[in-house]
């Protein structure tokens, strides 16, 4: 049952906090359902005050107790003990970090002599490939569990910076699209700031600064170190040899590891920030199939993370991809921190990076008013003010009507005539009907200046010549990416903008598959692919469809 929570205000009583719905966070599995999981483990009995893990710990089992009862919870700074649920009889230990290699983010221990079920991490994917009902219940707790470690910051850090500062918000953006529990102070807003850099004898040159539990102090880390402070990292053994690598971990490249992973091939996915790619960034997806009301990106890739884990694939985050080695068989990835990869078959997901405008002083205002992406955290900078948003494709329209629900106004700069010709038909309706929206065609951002942040914003009428410069703050640009190939090291054939060539040979014949390589063994999907089309639906699409292909390459005696 759920410990009360004297901290939890007004959430208490609000029923989309997973804590609330206990029936399905917390559920209690009857005779039979413990029955069947029981035949999958091993029965202990373990004296009051024994650890089943530790905060920090990787691979724990999954337990279901019988009888007694074990306390999960958290430490504060000074190391008082935050009880989150007690578990009793009938009830499963265990969130999403239970499907991978990362670390533990709380802790459980016996408070009574109690005996359980224990169940290895083989046992339990076998249990969960083989009983569905009972998969279902525990993946749904797994994902509510860590849904209400995000909402409460429980397990999580402590992020102390300012909230216009670059940094800051690359450590948020990190950690937040990582599904990472953590708490924001801010040192312009929040009056908690000056306590913290008293306590933790912090000062403006050391900041931002994230908090770990124990009192650890991370001084404006990079993301590869703090993925690794965190346990966010799955170490990987060298000598191990995959049968796919998955380079990108976007829509495509995650729909690819669901299928081969489900399919039994040992898979990995190599991403080097987060997973959801371009598409992760997105508020809102109203046109993809099967989601009538829309879903956020971040919420799409999550889910989908979670899906590939619970089949055993395995995701290595925050390790980018830094050269391939395609001369021998397994092929071996070079990875930027100096460790690699090696696999039997490739699939290339590595999407595209953002392209930028080509003005003075835009490399300053990066992340200090010019995004690429419009989420919460965006948003939120921006209430109340003037946004400008460069770009007349879907991921500009999207970001347009999310940021209408906070900013005063928005400005939608496109160099054509209109958004008929690149935005989908029910997004330009939504945008020209908004009274919070206005569309200027033919027009480009001329200029931008400011002091440590974006303050003004000029743009340039192309048919009149007139310009304008206005009092903005935040400067969305959505104008396209380029492919992320750098690393490929001419193992790929390329077009001439540098997306990945498939389908065809060097001599033009038709290749067995529309997304092989003229490497054999080495496909690609999703925006990395010359000829794709820009769409999550697309690239869902493409990774799915292309494991099929690399099975009968794996397997030439099956096909």
């Amino acid at each position: 049952m759920r410990e009360p929570d004297p901290d939890a205000g007004a959430s208490a009583l609000d029923p989309t906090d997973p804590y609330r719905r206990e029936a399905q966070t917390f559920p209690v599995l009857g005779p039979d359902l413990v029955a069947r999981v029981a035949a999958y483990g091993t029965e202990a009995t373990i004296p009051a005050g024994a650890f089943l893990y530790r905060r920090g710990d990787r691979a724990a089992d999954f337990v279901l107790v019988l009888d007694g009862a074990v306390e999960t919870f958290d430490e504060g700074p000074n190391g008082e003990r935050h009880v989150l649920t007690t578990h009793q009889a009938g009830q499963f230990v265990g969130e999403t970090n239970f499907l991978n290699g990362r670390e533990s983010l709380v802790s459980s221990q016996a408070c009574a002599d109690t005996r359980l079920i224990r169940m290895p991490r083989g046992e339990f994917r076998r249990m969960i490939a083989a009983e569905p009902d009972i998969a279902e219940i525990v993946m749904r707790a797994f994902i509510l569990r860590r849904v209400g470690f995000i909402r409460h910051g429980h397990g999580g850090v402590t992020l102390l910076g300012s909230s216009h500062c670059a940094e800051t918000l690359r450590l948020q953006r990190f950690l937040t699209r990582n599904g990472y529990p953590l708490r924001v102070v801010a040192t312009d807003r929040d009056p908690e700031a000056a306590g913290l850099l008293q306590r933790y004898a912090l000062d403006v040159h050391r900041l931002p600064a994230v908090i770990a539990p124990g009192g650890v102090v991370l001084s404006n880390p990079t993301t590869w170190a703090l993925a690794d402070r965190l346990g966010l990292t799955e170490p990987i053994d060298a000598a191990t040899v995959f049968d796919l690598a998955v380079v990108g971990a976007g829509p495509a490249g995650l729909a690819a590891a669901v299928y081969a992973a489900s399919e039994g091939l040992s898979t990995i996915v190599i991403e080097q920030e987060a997973p959801g790619g371009q598409a992760g960034t997105s508020s809102k997806i109203e046109n993809y199939l099967g989601f009538p009301t829309g879903i956020s990106g971040q919420a799409l890739a999550g889910r989908a993370q979670v899906q590939a884990q619970k089949f055993g694939a395995r995701l290595a985050i925050s390790r980018a991809a830094s050269g391939l080695h395609c001369d021998a068989r397994p092929y071996r990835i070079a990875l930027e921190d100096g460790g690699s990869v090696r696999a039997r078959a490739l699939v290339v997901a590595t999407g595209a990076r953002y392209r930028k405008l080509d003005l003075d002083n835009y490399d300053r205002f990066e992340g200090q008013g010019i995004y690429y992406a419009a989420t919460g955290m965006e948003a939120r900078l921006c209430e109340h003010q003037e946004v400008v948003v460069v770009g007349g494709g879907n991921s500009a329209g999207q970001a347009a009507m999310f940021l209408s629900g906070t900013a005063s106004h928005v400005h939608i700069l496109v160099r054509g005539p209109g958004l008929a010709a690149t935005m989908s038909d029910y997004l330009v309706r939504r945008i020209t009907t908004s009274n919070r929206v206005t569309v200027h065609p033919f027009t480009e951002v001329t200029g931008l200046d400011g002091d440590a942040f974006l303050r003004t914003v000029t743009w340039r009428d192309g048919r009149t010549g007139l310009a304008a410069a206005r009092g903005i703050g935040a400067l969305f640009v959505m104008i396209g990416a380029a492919p992320n190939t750098e690393w490929l090291s001419g193992c790929l054939q390329l077009d001439a903008n540098g997306f990945v060539l498939t389908g065809v040979d060097a001599g033009g014949r038709a290749l067995p598959s529309p997304f092989a390589t003229t490497t054999p063994g080495i496909y690609a999907v999703g925006d990395v692919r010359s000829g794709s089309v820009k769409r999550v639906a697309s690239g869902v699409g493409e990774g799915s469809v292309v494991v099929q292909t690399i099975h009968r390459f794996l397997h030439p005696a099956l096909s």
